[in-house]
């Protein structure tokens, strides 16, 4: 099952920036354990070697947890980077934006390409650019009745939400269209990360997992 097709089953991704590399694999653990399916890494481009440091990251839980989670890159802002997440593993890039050249690059190298995207101007072109899901962002903005809009004449394009995604808000996007959420403080939450409380990450995963599984029944 690749990870397009979790997603349309699981309707959860998972990411986080900024955590250190073994605290990050303890805590992928813990969601995993939790249900969890999609996990992205992401660059943190305020690092200067942020490349190879989240290169390194994607190597590691591929290696720990490739057979049974699609491991992906996100926040990736260049074709540098979509081959570094490439060479290190990953099976799909995630962006703020929808830059030609890094879907161009994602889909030539046989991944997924998820793709940022606003209004319905860049939401359409960035599907014709070959995105296999549109991430809209930032959703929380933007609001559940504009999702609901812009599902009318696009209800070909899938949509995944990011920005303002909790339990509470979850039912909510997945009831106006939305194909699936992601999020990251509300699991990896700061608090939990540097006492590195893995039970309490794994709590919240599942807090995120039953909103889902509520809403679809």
């Amino acid at each position: 099952m690749n990870v397009i097709e979790m997603l349309n089953r699981d309707r959860l991704m998972v990411l986080a920036r900024g955590v250190r590399k073994d605290v990050l694999v303890k805590g992928v653990g813990a969601i995993a354990d939790a249900g969890v399916t999609v996990f992205e890494s992401t660059f943190d481009h305020r690092r200067e070697d942020c490349v190879a440091e989240n290169a390194g990251k994607i190597a590691a839980l591929v290696k720990e947890f490739g057979s049974g989670m699609a491991i992906g890159a996100g926040t990736v802002l260049s074709v540098d980077e979509v081959r570094a997440a490439h060479d290190a593993g990953a099976t799909f890039i995630v962006s703020p934006d929808s830059d030609p050249e890094v879907i161009a690059e994602t889909k030539r190298l046989g991944m997924a390409s998820i793709p940022g995207a606003m209004t319905p101007t860049e939401i359409k072109r960035a599907h014709a650019l070959g995105a296999d899901i549109v991430k809209l962002f930032p959703a929380d903005d933007l609001g559940y009745h504009y999702i609901q809009n812009l599902k009318g004449p696009m209800p070909h394009i899938p949509l995944m939400a990011t920005g303002g995604v909790n339990p509470d808000t979850i039912p909510e996007f997945l009831s106006r269209g939305i194909m699936a959420v992601g999020t990251g403080i509300t699991i990896f939450r700061p608090d939990l990360v540097e006492a590195e409380d893995y039970e309490g990450i794994k709590k919240l995963a599942k807090d995120h997992i039953e909103a889902i599984l509520a809403t679809d029944n």
